[in-house]
């Protein structure tokens, strides 16, 4: 049989025969053949397939495993809420609603193969059926945060043509209020227990549906999932990425970050509307079979977060830097995890203080992995590497990761550039397939023979990279380039900060210099703000380079934030620099 057609039968993927091969000091879970079908795709010798589906070659076959009694009893999906519901599910049985609800998609609401539906719904049990249902009749998701408005859904709605929407009662008038101005979208689900004027009922509708559903055949590049970047520059731009970008690459990619097993759980904290969620909540865990458990967490809270950890065996957590910036505020003594082993942290760096009180409280470390809608994880601290603070790790398989300057020359270790990924001849498998309906965008994205990040950092002897900033994100003063991140990094050890936010504010002498947004600690409201900006001042002096340290602090309630939950840096600059 040859090696091609062994790699369209997935089913070979999961032959649990143990090799005495590791990864990290990890044992592989391949069989033979298919590691050595895998390494000949990874060096070249062998093509990827033509033809590829997640839910059929990847979902469907761990079904075949589960009911042959060869997968441990762990459930694929777990979710819960405060207020004691619960949901599991085995593969089989996500396979046997997700064909429900791809029969009512296509039937009910006369989808079709290509054809885009928005999907806008917290963390709830339906976000993962809709996914798999689309996968499986071929449909193009959109996922969008809960916290969009009614102008963010009339922009969605507008620019990606998308004809259905599915969304809880919550958003449902917000979507009714801009509806009249889009007139390709057909049909609206709303997922609730209610009826609402022209939606249906998304449970009644495919409660209602035969579980008999032929998965489509899709291309490896046909399009599958289209991301609306956080917008921290501009409108949000359509990212699209393809059935192979991120279902296929995991099965590449090794146990790279996540390195679980099928007997193993997995926690995402970040939202729905995420990259992230796609990745460490959808694709990856379940490509090793692993369980992917969730918190339906309306709201980010400490305590229920760290109750949870002690309830559940959970094995793996993954959040953003905000959510271990909030943990260690905690007194984590008082907590002892049920069977937390591994946290990750992604979506911007984690400052150093964090990781060491958070590894002295626990004994856990923290990897970091870094990456973007367009091309998943970059770069990450793989389970048994050496841990650098305030580095992210070095590339991930598959990308060839480079520090360039403005003419696309690779820069020796140590210096700084811009984070770029090799791109040419050949487009890594993980990359986005292109920014939608914006051609111009797409190419100012390639320089030479790479794609570039936008960011800016460095990369050492050893192969690990540091993050600087964003392009527009750096400081010039006085002939100094400084990064936001290291002033921040510095100022929230001090404990009076809670939060920060660095960027340039005008200055007749210097051009430019460090100016500091700070949100207080409660206990530091009533203190004398002068002599406090003094002492945040003298702060990061001792703790970083003194040229650095922030001539101007502003102390505000909030900083802006994307829908993500990332700092609008670019916000802040421009009412500094009076642009808005």
């Amino acid at each position: 049989m040859k090696l091609l057609l062994k790699l369209q039968n997935l089913k070979l993927l999961w032959t649990l025969k143990p090799l005495n091969r590791t990864f990290h000091g990890h044992p592989r879970l391949l069989s033979s053949d298919v590691y050595s079908l895998y390494e000949s795709i990874r060096q070249g010798k062998q093509e990827i397939p033509k033809y590829f589906n997640f839910a059929s070659d990847v979902l469907d076959k761990w079904s075949e495993i589960e009911k042959a009694g060869k997968r441990p009893s762990n459930p694929a999906f777990w979710w819960i809420n405060s207020e004691g519901e619960e949901v599991k599910w085995s593969f089989e049985e996500l396979g046997f609603l997700s064909r429900k609800v791809a029969n009512a998609l296509t039937k009910e609401c006369g989808l079709q193969k290509g054809d885009r539906l928005i999907l806008i719904l917290p963390r709830i049990p339906e976000w993962w059926l809709v996914n798999v249902a689309c996968m499986r009749a071929g449909i193009v998701i959109i996922p969008g945060t809960s916290q969009l408005s009614a102008k963010d859904i009339l922009y969605r709605l507008q620019a990606s043509k998308a004809k259905s929407i599915i969304t809880t009662d919550k958003l449902a008038p917000a979507v009714d209020s801009v509806a009249s101005q889009c007139h390709l979208l057909k049909t609206k689900l709303m997922v609730s227990k209610g009826s609402r004027e022209g939606w249906l009922n998304f449970t009644e509708l495919y409660q209602n549906q035969s579980a008999d559903h032929s998965c489509i055949k899709t291309s490896i590049q046909d399009p599958m999932i289209i991301f609306f970047t956080s917008g921290t520059t501009g409108f949000p731009k359509m990212t699209q990425h393809s059935q192979g970008s991120l279902g296929f690459r995991p099965l590449l990619s090794e146990r790279y970050w996540l390195d679980l097993t099928p007997s193993q759980m997995i926690w995402t904290t970040a939202d729905t509307g995420w990259i992230l969620t796609s990745i460490a909540s959808f694709f990856d865990p379940w490509v090793f079979g692993s369980c992917i458990f969730i918190h339906n967490l309306p709201q980010t809270d400490s305590e229920v977060i760290l109750n949870t950890l002690c309830r559940f065996p959970i094995d793996a957590l993954v959040g953003a830097p905000t959510l271990f910036r909030m943990l260690v505020q905690n007194d984590l003594s008082k907590y002892k995890f049920m069977n937390l082993k591994y946290c990750m942290s992604g979506g911007e760096p984690l400052n150093p203080e964090v990781m060491e009180q958070w590894k002295s409280q626990t004994g856990l470390d923290i990897h970091e992995v870094y990456g973007q809608t367009e091309t998943g994880i970059i770069c990450s601290v793989f389970k048994g590497m050496k841990i650098k603070p305030g580095s992210m790790g070095k590339a991930a398989p598959l990308y060839d990761v480079q520090i360039i300057d403005k003419n696309a020359n690779i820069l020796p270790p140590g210096q700084q550039g811009e984070i770029a990924i090799r791109s040419k001849p050949k487009r890594p498998l993980g990359f986005f397939s292109e920014y939608l309906d914006n051609p111009k965008k797409t190419a100012e994205s390639e320089r030479g023979d790479f794609y570039v990040t936008g960011d800016r950092g460095t990369m050492d002897e050893e192969g690990y990279f540091q993050f600087i900033g964003r392009n527009d994100d750096i400081i010039i003063s006085s002939g100094y380039r400084i990064g936001p991140f290291e002033v921040e990094s510095a100022l929230i050890e001090h404990p009076a900060v809670v939060e920060t936010a660095v960027v340039s504010s005008p200055d007749p002498l210097r051009g430019e210099v460090v100016k500091a947004f700070v949100v207080l600690s409660p206990t530091f409201s009533s203190t004398d703000l002068k002599s406090l900006i003094r002492d945040l001042q003298d702060h990061v002096k001792k703790t970083t380079a003194p040229y650095k340290y922030p001539r101007k602090v502003e102390f505000v309630k909030e900083l802006p934030k994307t829908v993500t939950g990332k700092i609008k840096r670019n916000e802040l600059r421009d009412k500094e620099w009076g642009r808005i």
